[in-house]
C-alpha cells in the first residue's frame, strides 16, 4: 500500500500519513512498516491495523501490566496455552510479525535494528520506566547480536511533562534509574539531582509535594546513559492530554480507551 504524505509543520523527523485516516510515522524507522495510531482507530482490530501496514504479517500483543517484562511471539504462543500473557514489551523472533502496544498517556516505544531487522514494541509508563523496561528491551537486542549503533528508537505520543502532575515520591522512584551508582540517595536527593540535569525531566507544580514529570525524557536519558547518540532517538512532539481531537488520555477523561502503536519486521 502506498501512503500519501500530509503537509505538516511538525519536526522533520515525524510525519503524518493518511490511509484511510491520520497516523504518525518516524523517519528513523523509515524502512520498517510502522505507525502510531490516533483515537480514530480505536475500534479497529489489530488484524485490520496490520492490514494497513503489512497485510501479510501476523499481529501479536500481550496483556500490559505496567511492568518491565519483554517477550517474543514464540513465548506468547507457549504461554497462551495456559493464560493471557502478561508483558509490556514485544521483541520479534521471526519474519512477518506485527508487534503492538497500547497507550493512553504512557509512552509507546518502537525500536528497530537497521542491520539485523529485529524490532520491538514497548509500553513505557512511569512504572515501567521506573523498572527500566526500555534498557531491558535494548539488552535483549544486544544479547541477540545487535550493536548499539545500529538501533533506532521512536518514542510516540504520550502525556507531556508540562501537564503530567505526580507525587514527588513517584518522580524520585522514576528518577532513581538515572543514578544507579548512587543507590543510597534519598528521594529528596534524587529530586535535587534531577533538577540539576541540563535537560531536567522535572517541571514545577504549585501543589505542595507534587511536580510535573516528563516520562519520555527519562526514557531518553536512560538510553543516552547506555551509549545511544541523540540522533538515534526521536520523541514525538505530541501530547495525548492536550490534543483531545487526536488522542485518548486517561489522565484527562478517565476513559478506558487507547491508541495502538505497532511495528512490523520486513521480510
Amino acid at each position: 500500500m502506498v501512503f500519501s504524505s500530509i503537509a505538516s509543520t511538525e519536526h522533520a523527523t515525524w510525519q503524518w500519513q493518511s490511509s484511510p485516516d491520520l497516523f504518525l510515522q518516524c523517519r528513523l524507522l523509515g524502512e520498517f512498516p510502522h505507525g502510531f495510531f490516533t483515537r480514530r482507530f480505536y475500534h479497529y482490530t489489530l488484524s485490520e491495523l496490520t492490514q494497513i501496514l503489512a497485510p501479510e504479517a501476523t499481529p501479536y500483543r500481550s496483556k500490559q501490566v505496567h511492568g518491565n517484562r519483554v517477550i517474543t511471539p514464540s513465548e506468547i504462543a507457549e504461554e497462551a496455552l495456559y493464560q493471557k500473557v502478561r508483558a509490556d514489551g514485544l521483541l520479534s523472533d521471526g519474519k512477518q510479525q506485527a508487534l503492538w502496544v497500547a497507550s493512553a498517556d504512557c509512552t509507546p516505544v518502537l525500536i528497530a535494528d537497521v542491520k539485523t531487522k529485529q524490532v520491538a514494541a514497548v509500553h513505557a509508563g512511569w512504572r515501567g520506566t521506573a523498572q527500566s523496561i526500555l534498557p531491558g528491551a535494548i539488552a535483549r537486542f544486544l544479547a541477540n547480536g545487535s550493536q548499539l549503533s545500529h538501533l533506532r528508537v521512536a518514542l510516540g505520543p504520550a502525556i507531556s511533562g508540562e501537564v503530567y502532575q505526580v507525587a514527588e515520591e513517584v518522580a524520585s522512584e522514576v528518577g532513581a534509574t538515572l543514578f544507579p551508582a548512587d543507590a543510597s540517595l534519598s528521594p529528596t536527593a534524587i529530586l535535587e539531582k534531577l533538577w540539576e540535569l541540563p535537560f531536567s525531566p522535572l517541571f514545577p507544580d504549585s501543589e505542595p509535594g507534587k511536580v510535573r514529570l516528563d516520562v519520555p525524557q527519562v526514557n531518553r536519558l536512560q538510553l543516552e546513559q547506555m551509549g545511544f547518540h541523540p540522533e538515534q532517538i526521536a520523541v514525538a512532539p505530541h501530547c495525548t492530554y492536550q490534543e483531545s481531537q487526536r488522542f485518548f488520555s486517561y489522565r484527562r477523561s478517565r476513559e478506558n480507551a487507547v491508541q495502538w502503536s505497532g511495528i512490523v519486521k520486513p521480510v
